[in-house]
C-alpha cells in the first residue's frame, strides 16, 4: 500500500478545487489535518482568531467533516504549534509527503519554511497554489517586478487570464487503516456560550462548502444586478460570498469559471473585486507587515492621529464608534450590523472606516483590529489593504484630504431601510429625517453627533496641513 499523504488544512476548508487534497488523493491514503494554532499568529502583532472567526471556523469544520464523511473519510483535529504537530504526525505515520496550499500571511510563510527542515527524512513538503486566481507574483511589470498600484495590476491580470482549470472532488479518498487520534471539535470551545452573542449570526449564515456552492448558484442569477445594486445597503445586492472565500469553502477559480460567460457590467465589476482580492495578497506578499505599518513616509502617525491610549475622551469616542453610538445613523447602522452578523455591507464599511479615521482622527489600525476581531471574513491582506486605502496611507490609496460625507452618502445611496433595520430607535422617522435627525425629531435614546461633519472635516484637514508643514 502507498505511504500516507498528510493534507495540512488551513483556510482551504473544501473538497472541490482543492489542489493539496487532489494531489494527495492521487498519491496514496490521505490524512487531512486541521491544527488550531494560537501560537504562530501571535508574534509582534497578535493575529490569533477573533471571536467571529472562531464561530465560523467551528461550523466550517463541522461541514467539512460531513463532506469527508460522504467519502468514508475523516479529519484529524489537533491543537498546538503547526510545525511540531505536523512533524510528529509525519513521523508517526511514516508519511511520504505533507501537502498544503500556500498561505501568504507572514506567520504561515515562516511555518512553511520551518516545516521543510522539521519533517523526518523521507517526508516531502509539497506546496500547491489554490486560494487565489493566480499565485502572488504572477502578474508583474515589464521589468519583472510585482505591481504596487491596483489599476495596472488589474489590467495585467486580465491579460493573463483565465486562471487554471478547476479541479474536481477526488473520486476516492482512501485513508490508512490506523488513523491518528483526533481532538473533539466541541472541546475547542470555539462557540460563545455565556452569553451566546452569535444568535443573529446563526440565523443569518449557512456555513460550509455546500452553502458556498448554493450561494454561488444564486449569485449566478443575480450578478448582472451588481453594478447598480452593490452600493445600496437597503437593497444589499451583494454576493455575501466573502466569508466562504476567506475560509476557502469555495475557491475564486470555481467562482470565476462559473461566471466567466456572463455578459454584464455587474459581472465585470464583480470580477474586478475578485482581482482586488488577489491584489491585496500581492501587497502583503511584498510588505508582510502592511496591515499594521503605514506605508507612506509622508504620513507621520505621531502627528496626525488622536491616540485613544492617551485620553479617556478619545477612548470613549472609539468605543462609541465600535458600538454604533456616534449619532450618525449610517455609521451606527453599519457598526451594529457588524456586531450582530460578523459582516457589514461594503459601501457602509468605507463610510464607517472614513468616519473613524477622518471625523474622529483615530489611527486606522484601531479600526483594522476591530474589524479583524469582529468580521467572519476578516482577512489579513484584504482588511489591511482596505483600511490603508481609506486612510490615505497605503501604497495605492485614497488621498487623506478626500473625506466622505456620511450624511450625504446615506441619502445618496438610499440607506433609509438599512437604518430602520439596524437602528430601530429611528425606525419611525420619515426618509427625509432618518439620515440626519434634527433635534426636534431625534429620539431621546439616540445620541447626539459626536462631532459635526463640518467640524470633523475641518479638524482633519487642519491636522493634515499641520503635519505636512512640520
Amino acid at each position: 500500500m502507498a505511504s500516507p499523504q498528510i493534507v495540512w488544512l488551513r483556510r482551504d476548508l473544501r473538497l472541490a478545487d482543492q489542489p493539496a487534497l487532489h494531489a494527495a488523493a492521487q498519491a496514496g491514503p490521505v490524512v487531512p489535518v486541521f491544527i488550531l494554532d494560537d501560537e504562530r499568529p501571535k508574534g509582534d502583532d497578535d493575529r490569533t482568531y477573533g471571536g467571529a472567526h472562531r464561530w465560523w471556523l467551528h461550523h466550517s469544520l463541522e461541514s467539512l467533516s460531513r463532506g469527508f464523511g460522504r467519502h468514508n473519510a475523516r479529519i484529524v483535529l489537533r491543537k498546538g504549534d503547526s510545525v511540531s504537530v505536523l512533524a510528529g504526525l509525519a513521523h508517526e505515520l511514516e508519511a511520504e509527503a505533507v501537502h498544503a496550499n500556500r498561505h501568504y500571511e507572514p506567520w504561515w510563510r515562516e511555518a512553511e519554511e520551518e516545516l521543510k527542515d522539521a519533517l523526518p527524512d523521507g517526508t516531502r513538503l509539497c506546496l500547491h497554489d489554490g486560494n487565489y486566481l493566480m499565485p502572488p507574483g504572477t502578474a508583474t511589470t515589464g521589468s519583472g517586478d510585482p505591481y504596487k498600484i491596483y489599476t495596472p495590476f488589474y489590467r495585467a491580470m486580465l491579460e493573463i487570464m483565465p486562471p487554471r482549470d478547476e479541479l474536481p472532488v477526488p473520486s476516492t479518498i482512501s485513508q490508512p487503516s490506523d488513523m491518528p487520534e483526533s481532538d473533539a471539535l466541541a472541546d475547542w470551545d470555539l462557540l460563545p456560550t455565556s452569553p451566546n452573542w452569535a444568535t443573529q449570526m446563526e440565523d443569518f449564515w449557512t456555513v460550509g462548502e455546500d452553502a458556498a456552492h448554493e450561494r454561488l448558484g444564486w449569485w449566478a442569477d443575480h450578478v448582472a444586478e451588481y453594478e447598480d445594486g452593490r452600493n445600496l445597503p437597503s437593497v444589499d445586492q451583494t454576493s455575501q460570498m466573502s466569508p466562504h472565500l476567506h475560509w476557502g469553502e469555495i475557491s475564486p477559480v470555481t467562482i470565476w469559471h462559473a461566471l466567466k460567460d456572463k455578459r454584464s457590467d455587474g459581472w465585470k465589476t464583480f470580477e474586478s473585486e475578485l482581482i482586488w482580492r488577489d491584489y491585496a495578497q500581492n501587497i502583503v506578499y511584498q510588505f508582510p507587515d502592511y496591515p499594521r505599518e503605514t506605508y507612506r513616509d509622508a504620513i507621520d502617525d505621531t502627528k496626525l492621529w488622536r491616540n485613544p491610549n492617551r485620553g479617556h475622551i478619545i477612548q470613549e469616542e472609539l468605543e462609541a464608534w465600535q458600538m454604533g453610538r456616534t449619532g450618525y445613523p449610517i455609521v451606527d447602522a453599519g457598526m451594529r450590523q457588524l456586531w450582530a452578523l460578523g459582516w457589514m455591507h461594503n459601501r457602509v464599511r468605507m463610510i464607517a472606516a472614513s468616519f473613524l479615521i477622518k471625523h474622529l482622527l483615530i489611527d486606522w489600525r484601531h479600526g483594522e483590529r476591530w474589524f479583524w476581531d469582529t468580521l467572519v471574513d476578516g482577512d489579513y491582506a484584504s482588511n489591511g489593504t482596505n483600511w490603508q486605502w481609506v486612510a490615505g496611507t497605503g501604497v495605492d490609496s485614497n488621498m487623506f484630504p478626500r473625506i466622505m460625507a456620511p450624511l450625504k452618502q446615506s441619502e445618496k445611496f438610499d440607506a433609509a431601510g438599512y437604518i430602520r433595520k439596524w437602528v430601530p430607535e429611528l425606525a419611525d422617522l420619515p426618509d427625509g429625517e432618518i439620515h440626519d435627525p434634527t433635534d426636534l425629531c431625534r429620539p431621546a435614546d439616540y445620541p447626539e453627533k459626536i462631532i459635526s461633519h463640518k467640524e470633523g472635516r475641518e479638524r482633519a484637514l487642519e491636522a493634515y496641513r499641520a503635519m505636512k508643514e512640520d
